[in-house]
């Protein structure tokens, strides 16, 4: 299945498209060439599987989600944590499949906040959509009730002493986050130690 290979993973959607029918992937599956990783997604049963895997399962499970919050810290080497659910930025009015695994908690996100500081990696094979390293700081700050402030600050941290962003780029997006005022003491706390 040259497909599967090059593409990492795909929904039966995608494999018919391709001209595979769904009963050559029941067959394939059956005989063990193929697995299936949620309903209507499969992969080669000898893929390799990379640390982040189950961000590329969320992402063909959810096409319009990005990978935010906690799941982009891990994924970014900000955090030792590793979270329990993969977090996906979608639409304020956006629909949410609801699948078993792997195991996805969603937050809300309107228009251009959706749309700003997005990236793509591949993982898998899967081109996946996660959001950058300044947009997740500002983000973890504006879910601070949710993820929690201690989060918020490991990342603000990290992400500074890795050099993995600038103060300026940081405070930029937590002016358009709206949470500059809450961000500053820290971000000046961090930066004036050096």
């Amino acid at each position: 299945m040259s497909h599967l290979q090059a593409a990492g993973m795909s929904r039966l959607s995608e494999l018919t498209a391709k001209g595979i029918t769904a009963a050559t992937v029941s067959r394939l599956e059956r005989e063990g060439a193929i697995v299936r990783l949620a309903r209507g997604l499969y992969q080669l049963a000898d893929a390799p599987l990379d640390a982040n895997h189950t961000l590329a399962e969320a992402s063909k499970l959810v096409p319009k989600g990005v990978i935010c919050l906690t799941s982009s810290l891990a994924f970014h080497d900000l955090t030792d944590q590793i979270p329990a659910q993969v977090w996906m930025a979608i639409g304020s009015k956006d629909w949410h499949p609801t699948f078993a695994y792997p195991p996805v908690r969603f937050a809300r996100f309107s228009g251009q906040r959706l749309l700003q500081g997005v990236e793509s990696h591949v993982i898998d094979g899967v081109s996946v959509p996660i959001f950058g390293v300044s947009k997740t700081i500002a983000d973890l700050f504006r879910y601070r009730q949710t993820v929690g402030i201690n989060v918020a600050l490991e990342g603000l941290r990290e992400a500074l002493r890795q050099k993995k962003a600038s103060p300026a780029d940081i405070a930029r997006e937590a002016v358009d986050a709206k949470v500059w005022k809450i961000m500053a003491p820290y971000m000046s706390a961090l930066t004036s130690h050096g």
